[in-house]
């Protein structure tokens, strides 16, 4: 009845994971437990959970990337931990459960960690600086998140029923076939990517229609501010790599589940055609990382040198080279198999060439920076630090894009610096330099500056802490994922690394403190005016936060940096003004009744759903799989069939809460508008 599950799935036996999924638990019980006590929960049903509200569901995403986030370097910390102990011994991790830590790390890191942070930011602000009310899809957008924090259940689920994957971040066959992996591990690792990428992919078309469709009167593609940009090359990546993954993983499941031969040794399969595929989707996902990072800098430096973006065009036209350039350097990922020195030389060329595109963004950033009257606040730092820390990462990807010197550096823990260098200094970075740059206009606050500092220092110390020395242990020819070893010259380095990660742990601690600081003194930290960094942008022409309804009056755009050009026209542009100069100082507004998405439980439903039925395909529990099947099926059924998906909100409240908004410091910051029946 209940397929593979059974009482042995629970390690009872191994205290690590039962203590790590017991803190997992009291964690998730203690804020349910305190959510009920305190009465909040009809209010996070109505405003969050149910929400279709871009900014919401932005902001939920965000919160999501960030308790993964925890969970992710918790795995960091025991690895370091692991190498820094283990010369001529075992260490405390034994094999099996440190290739899981290592498997996992990879995993949470990449697809529940730097992409939610990534489509969090993309889906709070792009509807804002286009001037918009909402995304095309709300709903939809709804089921994106759900199924994204399905996907980071069931990894979560696996620390305490069954076994996470072995493999890696990456499962290869033939490790990853049922002959070398016969436990639940790589089924837990499919099921969660693919559900979660389902969820991606709805996000993408979302993101991808809106900025091409659903644009402010005068909001023309070259008016558009550079993060909107960048966020279309990510999204139009995602709908076209996603699938990519989608089929790939599928192929695995049938192999797993049905016996069919894709990749396996025998009966006509072919290995390398996953190692193929799988990059095909894996160096785009790189790029659908870093664009929107590349966006957030381009907005944090232009907006903190107070110039508008040297080289706009420029930087269009290398953002979409990227775009269009990613698909076609995916082979550098295994100069190692064989394919002969042709295909490298290709391949390699390729590499060395997409760093052109790269490289003027950072040139167009210096030379904003250049002439420009500086602020160095807390995101511009992390702008500062990404610059020189990207850097060094790209020249080590160039060096490693020569197929001779890949063939030493390759598996190595160069390779493993390499990456960090890239995800780390870039997409993390950016992704702290727009979570401190955002914040203000998501809450109404801005978040503590010296605790945002120390964390920046700490992050950055504790990074080239951390990874330099791997650099230096893979040219000394230690490989990646061993658990013990027995060079001695190696373990230096590697206590040098450990120490490293102490440091970010300090710099993630100072984070912590930044929020919960801040949110204690959040009255002091009040932004009254909507445009606490002197924004160009948008989205600064807004009251903080926003209404439901982002603009009481749409705005209009006559050029780039929309806000900053009505600031300079009209001299004051009050919260809730049209970028045009519409609603400044004395001039009247035209308010008209405004038609908003209704709340919908769809995606939480269909969530619940999908958790149920990856589950019971995880444990070949088959009956309860069909249940959850029928149960997403019909949540979608019943959604499609509902008569009524609009609110109105009338003129008369859109004016009431616009007025609010001007008012400033006195305003209620999550005011519901009152709607009425459309």
């Amino acid at each position: 009845m209940f397929g593979k599950l059974s009482w042995a799935a629970v390690p009872l036996d191994q205290p690590l994971p039962m203590m790590a999924s017991g803190a997992v638990a009291l964690a998730i019980l203690g804020v349910l437990a305190w959510v009920v006590v305190r009465g909040h929960a009809p209010y996070l049903w109505r405003e969050w959970i149910t929400s279709v509200d871009h900014k919401r569901i932005g902001v939920m995403y965000t919160l999501l990337a960030l308790v993964m986030l925890l969970r992710g370097f918790a795995d960091a910390l025991m690895m370091r931990s692991q190498q820094a102990l283990a010369l001529h011994s075992g260490g405390y991790l034994p094999p099996e459960h440190y290739d899981q830590v290592f498997s996992a790390h990879g995993t949470v890191m990449i697809f529940f960690v730097a992409m939610p942070f990534m489509i969090g930011l993309m889906n709070f602000v792009v509807p804002l600086q286009l001037g918009v009310r909402d995304v095309a899809f709300p709903t939809l957008n709804s089921v994106g998140f759900w199924l994204t924090a399905t996907g980071a259940l069931l990894v979560n689920i696996s620390l305490g029923i069954g076994e996470f994957a072995r493999t890696g971040w990456l499962p290869y066959p033939p490790l990853s076939e049922l002959t070398y992996s016969p436990g639940v591990g790589v089924d837990y690792y499919c099921w969660a990517v693919q559900i979660s990428g389902v969820g991606t992919l709805l996000s993408g078309i979302n993101l991808v229609t809106t900025i091409l469709k659903v644009r402010a009167p005068g909001m023309t593609y070259l008016r558009m501010p550079m993060f909107c940009w960048t966020a279309l090359a990510s999204n139009l990546l995602i709908v076209a790599a996603f699938p990519i993954l989608t089929a790939t993983l599928a192929m695995l499941l049938l192999d797993r589940y049905l016996g069919f031969h894709f990749f396996t040794n025998e009966a006509g399969g072919n290995m390398m055609m996953f190692m193929n595929l799988i990059w095909a989707w894996g160096h785009p996902e790189v790029y659908i990382l870093v664009l929107p990072a590349f966006g957030v800098f381009s907005e944090v430096i232009s907006t903190f040198a107070q110039k508008p973006l040297f080289g706009y065009r420029s930087m269009v036209l290398a953002t979409m080279a990227i775009c269009v350039l990613s698909f076609m350097v995916w082979l550098h990922h295994f100069f190692t198999m064989g394919a002969g020195a042709n295909v490298n030389a290709v391949f390699g060329i390729a590499t060395t060439v997409i760093a052109v595109p790269t490289g003027v963004k950072i040139f167009n950033w210096l030379f904003t920076m250049y002439g420009g009257r500086l602020r160095y606040d807390s995101p511009m730092l992390w702008a500062v630090a990404f610059m020189t820390t990207f850097v060094v990462g790209g020249m080590t990807g160039v060096l490693m894009a020569v197929p001779p010197a890949d063939f030493v550096l390759h598996n190595s823990l160069f390779l493993v610096a390499h990456f960090h260098n890239v995800i780390i200094g870039g997409v993390l970075f950016g992704a702290f330099a727009g979570y401190t740059y955002w914040f203000p206009k998501a809450f109404g606050f801005r978040l503590h500056e010296g605790w945002g500092k120390a964390a920046f220092g700490f992050w950055v110390a504790g990074f080239y802490t951390a990874f330099m020395p791997l650099y230096v242990l893979g040219l000394m020819g230690m490989t990646r994922r061993l658990q013990h070893y027995d060079v001695a010259a190696w373990r230096p380095p590697l206590l040098v690394a450990a120490g490293g990660a102490a440091l970010i742990l300090i710099g993630i601690g100072c984070q912590i403190a930044q929020l919960v600081v801040s949110i204690r003194g959040r009255e002091a930290l009040r932004d009254a005016t909507g445009d606490p960094w002197n924004g160009r942008t948008l989205e600064w022409a807004t009251a903080s936060p926003p209404p439901a309804f982002n603009f009481a009056t749409l705005p209009r755009v006559g050029g780039t940096d929309a806000h900053w050009r009505a600031k300079q026209q009209v001299g004051n542009v009050n919260p809730g003004a049209g970028a045009g100069g519409a609603g400044a100082k004395g001039e009247a507004m035209e308010y008209q009744d405004i038609d908003m998405p209704r709340n919908s439980p769809t995606g939480v439903v269909s969530a619940f759903f999908a958790t149920v039925m990856g589950f019971a395909l995880i444990w070949h529990i088959w009956w309860m799989a069909a249940l959850g099947f029928a149960g997403a099926y019909g949540t979608f059924v019943i959604f499609a069939w509902r008569d009524r998906s609009e609110d109105r909100i009338p003129a008369e409240e859109v004016a009431r809460l616009d007025r609010t908004a001007r008012r400033g410091p006195e305003m209620a910051p999550d005011e519901p508008a009152r709607a009425v029946r459309a």
